[in-house]
Formats: C-alpha cells, sequence, structure tokens
C-alpha cells in the first residue's frame, strides 16, 4: 500500500489516515503517514507495563532534521494551535505500510528514508534512516520528544520531571519520573553522540483528539537530541525500550523485518491476505504469558466478549486451532459466578464482571473449536466442565440480575445497567439499556443448553442429556411464543412481562446464524430477508433500522453525541460474520450466493486504505457515505470478516 506525493501533500486527506505496528505484548507504536501526531494515542513507543492494565506513552515521536554543511532540512511536523511546524512534509516523496511502515523524503539528488519497526516480542520500537543518491556528508539530528504518561491522558509541563540523562555506551536512559520505569535509547555507535539541551515542547496539538470533544493540548519534555552520521554505506537504527538496553541494535533490526518480510511474501494483497497479514496485531501475551486479545487500537484492552467473537476469526480461521484452545483455556481461570470478565484486569479481582452474555461467547467459541478439530481431551476435562458451571450459575441466579424464569426465558439487567453489547453509557445512563429478556442472549442461552445435551449423549450420561434436553424444550416454546412477531414475520428484540420491545435491530440476525437454534430455516429466511432490506450496508450492518424513530445516522460530534448514535443505527462491520453466516443457513451455499457474500466482503478493499491503514474500523456512519468512526482497528470487525472468508471458502468446497 503506497501514498504518493501529491496525496502526501494533501493534509486534511492524510492526516485521517493512521499506520499501527504492534510488539505482541500489548504495546504499539501509531501515527499519520507524515508521523503528525493527531491523538494523544499516537506515538512510537505506547508500553504495556508488566502486571499493569492501562498502557504508558513514553515516547512520542523524534523531531528530526537533516544536516549538510550550513543547510539544514527539517523532515518532521508537528501541530500546535493555529500552525504546523516544521513543515517537513514539504520533502515526502512517498509513504509505504508494507511490510512495515516506511516514509521516502526527495531533499535534492538525495533520497532519504524513514521507517518503523515494532519488534515482536522484544518490548522495543526501532527507527532505521537511510540514504540513497547523490549524498554529501549529512548529519541526522533526532530529538526524542517524552510525554511519560499514561496513553489516554495528557502532559503538561511541571516542575517534578527530573530531565537527568544517563549515558551508555550506544546511548543514554531517562527516568522522567520514579513511577514509571526508564527508557532506553540506543544506536548502532560509531561517531554517533547525544547533546544535553533539557527543553519543552508546549502546547502540542491532537486535532483528532479535539474533533471528539476532547482536551487536544499537551507539553512534551525532550532531554536533548543525537548528532548521527548518515551515509549510503550504514543506515542509522535506534532502539527504545524500558527493559534492558539493546546494545545491537543491527542484528534485531535484520532479524524482525527478516521474518516480516516473510509473512508478507507468503500472503495475498486481496482484502482475506491482507486482514489475514494484519490480525497478529491484536493477539499478545500477558507478562505471565496467557494469550489474550486486544479488542481495538488505540484505546482498548483486553474484553471478554470481544475476545469470545475474535478468536474463531483470529485462529480458527487461520487453521491455528491449538492456539485457540489455549486462549480458551487460559480465560477459565476468570470464570465467577457462571460470568466472564467484560474487562480482563490481570487478576479475577482486577476484572471488571459487567457483561451477560461473555460467558455464552464462550460456549460458543468452545463449539468453533471443537469443530475445527480441536483437543477432545480439552473439551472433556476443562470445557464442558466449565460450561456446566455457567449453566447451573444462569439457572440458580448469579450477578447482574441474571436468572431463568419457570418458562425457560434468560433474563439480565436493569433500567440503570447495559450488560449486552449494546453498553454505550453517558452520564444520564444506558442508551439502550434492553434490560428483561434480549433476544440473543436467550438464543445463547438456548444454545448453550443444546450443546450441554450434545455433550452429555455423547458421553453416555443419558440421565444428564434428558435433563438438559428438558430445559431446552423449555427453552424452545418460550422462545417462540415470546420473541418471534407473526405479523412481522421476524423477531422481538427485548421480551419483558410488561411488554415486547419490537425494535428492528441485528440481534435477531445472531439468533439466526447460531448452529442450534429454535429457528426454523423458514424463520431464519425472513429474519435475513429483513435485515437484508433494512440493515445491510456496505460495511456491515446498522444497529437499529431507520425507520425507527430514534434511529440517528451519523456517529460524530462529542461524547455524548457519539454515544447516543453508537448503537441507534451506526454500522458494526463484526456483524456481517453473522449475517453471511445467518444467510448460508437460510439460503444455502449456490455459488450463485456464495457469490454475493464473497463480493460483499471484498469490498472492504477500500477501506483497508483509509482510516486504520489494512485494518477496519470499529463502526461506521449509518447513512451513506458511511463513513469510519471508533477506534481505527477493532479485533471482531477484522475477525468476523476472516470468519466470514472461512464460511464462504467451506460452503464452496
Amino acid at each position: 500500500m503506497r501514498i504518493d506525493r501529491e496525496t502526501c501533500h494533501k493534509l486534511d486527506l492524510v492526516l485521517t489516515r493512521e499506520w499501527l505496528e504492534t510488539d505482541g505484548r500489548g504495546g504499539f507504536a501509531s501515527s499519520t503517514p507524515l508521523f503528525v501526531n493527531g491523538r494523544r494515542y499516537h506515538g512510537l513507543y505506547v508500553v504495556q507495563l508488566p502486571g499493569q492494565s492501562k498502557r504508558h506513552l513514553l515516547l512520542s515521536r523524534f523531531d528530526e532534521s537533516l544536516h549538510a554543511g550550513d543547510r539544514s532540512f527539517a523532515i518532521s511536523m508537528a501541530r500546535y494551535p493555529g500552525r504546523w511546524a516544521p513543515h517537513g512534509h514539504q520533502y515526502v516523496e512517498s509513504f509505504e505500510l508494507c511490510p512495515w511502515p516506511r516514509t521516502t523524503f526527495r531533499i535534492g539528488g538525495a533520497r532519504v528514508m524513514r521507517e518503523v519497526l515494532m519488534a515482536r516480542g522484544a518490548n522495543a520500537v526501532l527507527s532505521r534512516y537511510s540514504v540513497e543518491g547523490e549524498v554529501p556528508e549529512l548529519e541526522l539530528r533526532l530529538r526524542p520528544l517524552l510525554p511519560y504518561r499514561e496513553a489516554d491522558a495528557l502532559t503538561q509541563e511541571n516542575i517534578h520531571l527530573d530531565g537527568r540523562v544517563t549515558r551508555l555506551a550506544k546511548g543514554i536512559s531517562v527516568r522522567p519520573y520514579t513511577a514509571l520505569p526508564a527508557l532506553a535509547i540506543t544506536h548502532g555507535g560509531g561517531a554517533a553522540s547525544f547533546e544535553a539541551d533539557p527543553v519543552w515542547y508546549r502546547q502540542v496539538e491532537f486535532t483528532l483528539d479535539l474533533e471528539r470533544g476532547y482536551e487536544g493540548h499537551e507539553d512534551q519534555f525532550s532531554p536533548g537530541f543525537f548528532h548521527l552520521p548518515l551515509s549510503t554505506s550504514t543506515p542509522v537504527i535506534l532502539a527504545a525500550t524500558c527493559g534492558e538496553p539493546i546494545d545491537d541494535v543491527a542484528e534485531l533490526w535484520e532479524r524482525e523485518s527478516s521474518r516480516r518480510t516473510r509473512i508478507m511474501l507468503s500472503g495475498s494483497t486481496d482484502v482475506r491476505g491482507r486482514l489475514d497479514q494484519s490480525a497478529d496485531d491484536f493477539l499478545y501475551r500477558t507478562s505471565s504469558g496467557r494469550l489474550g486479545v486486544i479488542a481495538g487500537y488505540p484505546w482498548f484492552g483486553e474484553w471478554g466478549r470481544d475476545t469470545f467473537l475474535s478468536l474463531p476469526g483470529l485462529l480458527l480461521a487461520r487453521e491455528r486451532v491449538e492456539e485457540c484452545g489455549e486462549a480458551l483455556s487460559r480465560t477459565l481461570g476468570f470464570l465467577r459466578g457462571g460470568l466472564m470478565p467484560n474487562i480482563f484486569g490481570t487478576s479475577p479481582e482486577t476484572s471488571h464482571y459487567g457483561s451477560a452474555d461473555a460467558a455464552l461467547w464462550f460456549v460458543r467459541a468452545v463449539r468453533l473449536y471443537e469443530q475445527a478439530g480441536g483437543s477432545t481431551q480439552r473439551l472433556r476435562d476443562e470445557f464442558a466442565p466449565a460450561m456446566e458451571k455457567i449453566a447451573h450459575a444462569y439457572l440458580a441466579g448469579t450477578e447482574l440480575g441474571m436468572h431463568v424464569d419457570d418458562k425457560g426465558t434468560l433474563f439480565a439487567g436493569d433500567a440503570g445497567s447495559n450488560v449486552t453489547w449494546m453498553d454505550a453509557r453517558p452520564p444520564g445512563g444506558p442508551v439502550t439499556s434492553r434490560h428483561g429478556a434480549p433476544v440473543e442472549l436467550n438464543a445463547l442461552w438456548y444454545f448453550l443448553l443444546a450443546y450441554l445435551e450434545i455433550l452429555a449423549r455423547a458421553d453416555g450420561d443419558e440421565r444428564k442429556a434428558r435433563d438438559w434436553e428438558t430445559r431446552r424444550r423449555l427453552c424452545t416454546r418460550s422462545f417462540l411464543r415470546r420473541f418471534w412477531l407473526e405479523t412481522e414475520r421476524r423477531l422481538a428484540d427485548v421480551w419483558t412481562p410488561e411488554g415486547v420491545d419490537k425494535s428492528l435491530r441485528p440481534n435477531m440476525v445472531l439468533a439466526a446464524a447460531l448452529e442450534f437454534s429454535p429457528l426454523s430455516r423458514g424463520k431464519r429466511t425472513d429474519i435475513v430477508q429483513h435485515a437484508h432490506v433494512e440493515l445491510l450496508t456496505p460495511r456491515g450492518l446498522r444497529t437499529l433500522a431507520p425507520f425507527e424513530e430514534a434511529y440517528i445516522g451519523a456517529y460524530h460530534g462529542d461524547a455524548q453525541s457519539r454515544d447516543a448514535a453508537y448503537h441507534q443505527g451506526t454500522v458494526w462491520p463484526w456483524l456481517l460474520g453473522f449475517y453471511c453466516e445467518a444467510y448460508l443457513r437460510a439460503y444455502g451455499a449456490s455459488p450463485y450466493r456464495v457469490d454475493i457474500l464473497r463480493e460483499l466482503l471484498d469490498g472492504f478493499a477500500e477501506h483497508l486504505d483509509q482510516q486504520g491503514l489494512s485494518h477496519v474500523s470499529e463502526v461506521f456512519d449509518g447513512d451513506p457515505p458511511h463513513r469510519p468512526g471508533g477506534s481505527i482497528a477493532q479485533a471482531w470487525s477484522s475477525a468476523e470478516l476472516l470468519r466470514a472468508y472461512a464460511l464462504l471458502e467451506a460452503a464452496s468446497s
């Protein structure tokens, strides 16, 4: 993916695009193609510190300039109130994303390349500068800018910062605040040197934060700058880490760049291939070694519902079955009272249990793992007992107001809570509470009962199987009686004893997509038809039909405006996986039907060159032209598209 000189000079366009590098440990580097940081989250080194769930941004960027004799050329750029400074974009020739972000500058007869590479598993970010062409003696000067803060916070000039620099054999170490670890910046050696020159860069402006209604100015400290000779024979490489200083930065670059090049050359450049290559950005290992899923970048951490919805696409659809089994297995220690965390902490005690459905999505992920050829021993010894615990906890009643009534219907939440995936909550309370009996929770409850019945029979325990069968049949009757709208030929969204919420939402599609379902094929077909007419867009399904009075077609503005629209018409791409699955269950897998769905998925090719490059955004406007919004890279967006491609491939075989 390449952005040419003309586009790079259109600031209003190029600064809406963002690249992402990840380290496989929860940290990342991200910015725009011009390396202008438009968000507080943008930076070269955003790290997940051991034992902490919050990320910290230690290194924002380098202020960069090239020097030849008495001439100097600034190649970096930043935004300050009312102005840009310096104007490094004037030298930009192109930006390339793969196999890692690279910006090429043209200065006279010389071409200078700036590359950024996050070393996976190494807790380090590498920056490399090289030059080609007619080159005099050049010196590269790099001034590190250090916000040194939580990634979602802002820093202001203060007297508490410690500006001292510890000189290393091949670089420096700084520790502006004792609450955070030291940052080491090392280089390849040679004639490089560091000149202490402490200074604050005041009122750095984050335009994207301002557009979202947040404070968007901060001060960033710099302890001085590096003097680095640059020639055609030897590139300059720097490594930043809060671990042990990296002595051989060239060896680390060679090792990681070779690995990344092999991955790129082995893949394809179509939508599925690009999503496959970027999928590992969401997989990470905690400091304890547990394999988890980052829900999205740049601000999400590890979320339970997102994890269980994403693992099938991120791993099973990519034929990494036992990694999925490992990830599912390691979450069992967080199972509490039948619930899985809404947000994972470092332990169950520090996790947040606000999701009524995370444990049910865990069950579905286990079934998909089994179908993909997962370990039968792991299923029998670990997952089956856990799923029984979940079912018994729901039957007995657990947190979040969850209980099953005598008709077999599952209830959750109250008027002041939002325990399903439609969880926007501004200060005034939930926008889409859905308390009572939400349709997808009851479809998943049926799925759990049916699965336990199957497993019990396979295990030869007929008494247990009959017990689960009785409960499943009870659930079937109540589900069809309470949720099915005979006149409309679709499902209601929420049932309560006081009334039925008939809002046309995509939650009915989730119910129609599940393998085990109380719905007949004819009912699935009717649901898919409603979704096709009222909810389907080229970027996913709307969260509310446009004819509904509460529909909001644009997701923009401040936090309260965005929360109001989040599940009231805004489009979510992850729902396409379930739409494709429900479509195939309803209509069958004729070549014509498969081609229709594949064309829908392939339509994301244009989007992969917008906003989060090679990633799928969290949401889109409900109204055309369906502008992207939310996080620039969302795990379940990419995962469900990958799973949908796998479904179509299986249907075609």
